[in-house]
């Protein structure tokens, strides 16, 4: 490999679990190194489905591009249970492009903000193509196919997955395998941001599971734009795919809920096995719009841009 013997290669194995963690340096940067953790399915689990190897699953974290680690307490739950169900899951570093900068008042703030966001968003995505091209690299080593890779993310993480996959299927690929292409994309709040007019989509993305808070205040769930500016959600994507007649799209409107959803990923696991299991490994084109009122689901309260970005 380049490969991983250039590598700082590190492994830790959890105290509450069998499942062994295997840390490696992807990528340098100017400012930081980012680094990836992969966790493996669990002795005993089953890695394929129908006669079908299980993907892979890299999740993003989420933090609104100013916080958050690759693996904690919380996120590291739900990891447990995907390598119960027999999925290898990595989760990565990227470049957080909102720390420190100070959101400013008025129109000059506003214009500043937005193209500090969209910056964000494509040094993100930028990170994930590095992360997966280091799997490509060291798929052999590694035992990962990156042919069959779903990508997951949480807020700032989902955006930065519904954007790579956006990026993909504009060509934008720099930094990519040749012909490279998700299985899939899980997002859990999330959204895609552009100074330049709404996403318009050409042609039908990958398999997609959007699942989105109908009152998030923190990523839209609609739209919040202004003079081609702005950040589109879920409901606006899945409206325009259904509109181009697009299948194989899953979206989970969840009634009067806030940026909770983005925590929710160790809560649904139920419409993630279907999504995998259905969409992705199955290949079945399984469209859903559904809208769920679930009170048993947890609720820590509303987050707004402004309690984020304005303390």
């Amino acid at each position: 490999m380049r490969k991983i013997a250039l590598f700082l290669v590190i492994l830790t194995v959890s105290l509450s679990s069998a499942a062994a963690q295997e840390t490696y340096l992807f990528a340098e940067r100017d400012t930081c190194s980012l680094y990836m953790d992969v966790f493996r399915p669990s002795e005993g689990s089953v890695t394929t489905f129908e006669g079908h190897p299980k993907p892979t699953v890299l999740f993003v974290f989420g933090g609104g591009f100013i916080s958050g680690q690759r693996t904690n307490s919380f996120t590291r739950q739900w990891f447990q249970r995907l390598n119960d169900n027999g999925y290898t899951l990595v989760t990565i570093d990227y470049r957080l492009g909102m720390k420190g900068f100070k959101v400013g008042k008025g129109i000059k703030g506003a214009l500043q903000a937005s193209d500090r966001f969209f910056l964000s968003q494509q040094v993100g995505v930028e990170d994930l193509f590095s992360a997966i091209s280091f799997l490509d690299e060291n798929k052999e080593e590694l035992g990962i196919d990156p042919a069959n890779l779903v990508v997951a993310g949480s807020s700032a993480g989902a955006i930065i997955a519904q954007a790579a996959e956006y990026d993909i299927l504009c060509g934008r690929t720099e930094g990519l395998p040749e012909g490279f292409q998700f299985k899939g994309v899980m997002a859990f709040a999330g959204a895609v941001i552009s100074t330049s007019g709404e996403p318009k989509y050409k042609q039908a993305p990958c398999p997609v599971l959007m699942l989105h808070g109908t009152a998030d205040q923190a990523v839209a769930y609609h739209k919040l734009s202004a003079g081609g500016r702005g950040i589109w959600g879920s409901d606006f994507l899945a409206a325009q795919w259904a509109k181009k007649g697009y299948k194989g799209y899953c979206i989970y409107r969840f009634q009067d809920r806030t940026h909770d959803v983005a925590s929710y990923m160790n809560y649904l696991w139920d419409l993630e096995q279907a999504f995998l299991e259905k969409n992705v490994i199955l290949g079945i084109a399984r469209t859903v719009d559904a809208t769920v009122d679930d009170p048993s689901l947890p609720s820590w309260g509303q987050v707004s841009l402004d309690s984020i970005y304005r303390r």
